[in-house]
């Protein structure tokens, strides 16, 4: 089974490559924002503790996430592996995330991290902002502050990966194409 973190602040083209590397290698695609609304519309009790704790304006505390993920992994036994995607962002979710896979007798095989400057990524998200909608996509201070807020929380995550030799830096700058061979030339070693 293959298990992938993909990491990239926000305009690095994550959605973009997800999408592709799903369809190149049969990957589940686990968001854990969709797995939580999903779990909240399907009223299961993890969803249903989740609401809740949402209601009352917390964060849904990350042994309930886990468990969702647990319940995911386990509805596609099937799976050639999965394309995490906003899961983890602590060390401590890391640590779980590892734990939960280990007793599903799997692991995280890589993760990715796309590298984009700065500039590059204002100037994709301010242009995404004349299509998207999206009020943050078209605001510079709220891009740079969301792009800070990003290092700061995945850094932790990089730095506990990089203990086991499994974070591989790719440049998210380039065509579309150029980007997924990059992706593809780090994955391709873990195909069976």
């Amino acid at each position: 089974m293959l298990n992938i973190i993909l990491f990239g602040p926000p305009g690095s083209g994550k959605g973009t490559q997800s999408e592709r590397l799903i369809t190149q290698y049969g990957l589940k695609h686990l968001s854990t924002g969709d797995i939580l609304r999903s779990e909240i519309a399907a009223q299961t009790p993890l969803g249903i503790e989740a609401k809740a704790i949402m209601d009352k304006g917390h964060l849904v505390p990350d042994e309930v996430v886990i468990g969702m993920i647990s319940s995911a992994l386990d509805a596609n036994p099937n799976a050639n592996g999965f394309l995490f995607d906003g899961f983890p962002r602590t060390e401590a979710q890391s640590e779980a995330l590892d734990g939960l896979l280990e007793l599903k007798n799997t692991e995280i095989a890589v993760v990715l991290s796309l590298e984009v400057g700065e500039e590059e990524l204002v100037k994709r998200l301010l242009n995404r902002g004349l299509t998207s909608g999206r009020s943050d996509d078209n605001n510079e201070e709220v891009i740079r502050a969301r792009i800070v807020e990003y290092h700061k929380k995945t850094t932790v995550v990089a730095d506990y990966y990089k203990q086991f030799e499994k974070v591989r830096s790719i440049k998210g700058e380039g065509s579309v194409d150029e980007i997924f061979q990059a992706l593809c030339k780090e994955i391709d070693p873990y195909i069976s």
